[in-house]
């Protein structure tokens, strides 16, 4: 077969299957945006391949599982290369009070108080001493996955906490955790 051939034949495949393509991988990203990318890489590694395709009526579901295999992929990639932010960027605390550190300090302090023995233990070894979490793990005679999930708890209620807390370190609320006993 020539290569006019070849490619007029990918062509008319592409006309015909990128609508549904294009639906399968917004099903996969919920982003159009996204989706059409998929859509194009996609394509372009079946184009590579074309040539030593058989079965070219079947070469839909084909299609398919690679647009799957890129995504599950780009997923993989994207928990180690990319940052997710959350929320604004904090800033800088600039203050004429020259205690303002202090009752940051001092807040912390009190919702560190506010958390259980386990993870208090937990967050001071981890991250006041520096240690890390195999060496953690030893000193609570727990295993390390229990020390991750241990600290990962801990500060989400630490943040909880110290949102509860105004500026200048005042609780806003009675309770930061009305589900605490």
């Amino acid at each position: 077969m020539t290569q006019a051939r070849e490619d007029g034949d990918f062509a008319r495949f592409v006309k015909r299957t990128r609508p549904a393509l294009r639906r399968t991988a917004f099903h996969l990203s919920r982003d159009w945006y996204e989706a059409d990318d998929l859509v194009q890489r996609t394509l372009i590694a079946l184009h590579r391949q074309w040539d030593t395709l058989e079965g070219r009526d079947r070469i839909g579901p084909y299609a398919r599982q690679v647009m799957r295999r890129l995504y599950i992929s780009d997923r993989r990639k994207m928990r180690w290369s990319r940052e997710v932010l959350i929320g604004a960027v904090p800033e800088t605390a600039v203050s004429d009070d020259p205690y303002f550190l202090v009752s940051e300090r001092m807040a912390l302090i009190d919702a560190l108080a506010g958390l259980g023995p386990r993870q208090r233990a937990t967050l001071v070894l981890r991250f006041w001493e520096d240690r890390s979490v195999e060496d953690t793990a030893r000193v609570l005679g727990n295993e390390s996955s229990t020390v991750r999930s241990q600290t990962a708890r801990a500060l989400n209620a630490l943040r909880e906490a110290l949102d509860a807390t105004g500026a200048d370190g005042a609780a806003t609320t009675s309770d930061p955790d009305p589900n605490r006993i």
